[in-house]
């Protein structure tokens, strides 16, 4: 009974490492990448630099995001068949997500292109004077008749 008793408190002792260690991991690389946000912030939008900061933060977030599904799903130590059954449709999930917004952005820039009637802009509508609306419906009236 007492090589229990051993066995169980070194596993715990483990386990309380791991934990400790990932908690860490986290932390880290969260204060990483609130330093790297916060540099960013007298950058111009078109730098190349603002744009490898934010591709580095990019990195940093799947990482973070690979630790806690590891660790905290516990799929760190199951059988890879497992893994692979919530990873690859994650994995297409994620490549649709992708697709559906490259198709809508290609659709909204034909739709400008061949429609320019329909041209989304952000110049604001000017409104008509009172009196404009009534002459136009006035001459509509004539031209029907």
């Amino acid at each position: 009974m007492e090589d229990l008793r051993v066995l169980d408190d070194a596993h715990a002792v483990a386990a309380r490492k791991e934990v400790y260690k990932v908690t860490i991991i986290l932390s880290v690389l969260t204060i990483i990448e609130l330093a790297l946000g916060y540099s960013m912030v007298n950058m111009s939008e078109q730098s190349f630099s603002r744009h490898l900061i934010k591709g580095i933060i990019l990195i940093l977030m799947l990482a973070k995001a690979f630790y806690i599904v590891a660790y905290f799903m516990h799929l760190k130590h199951e059988i890879r068949n497992l893994i692979m059954t919530i990873v690859l449709p994650l994995g297409l999930f994620i490549w649709f997500i992708i697709a559906f917004l490259a198709d809508g952005n290609s659709f909204r820039e034909l739709r400008n292109k061949y429609a320019p009637y329909d041209q989304e802009s952000n110049i604001p509508v000017q409104q008509k004077q009172q009196g404009e609306h009534e002459k136009g419906t006035i001459e509509m009236k004539k031209a029907v008749e």
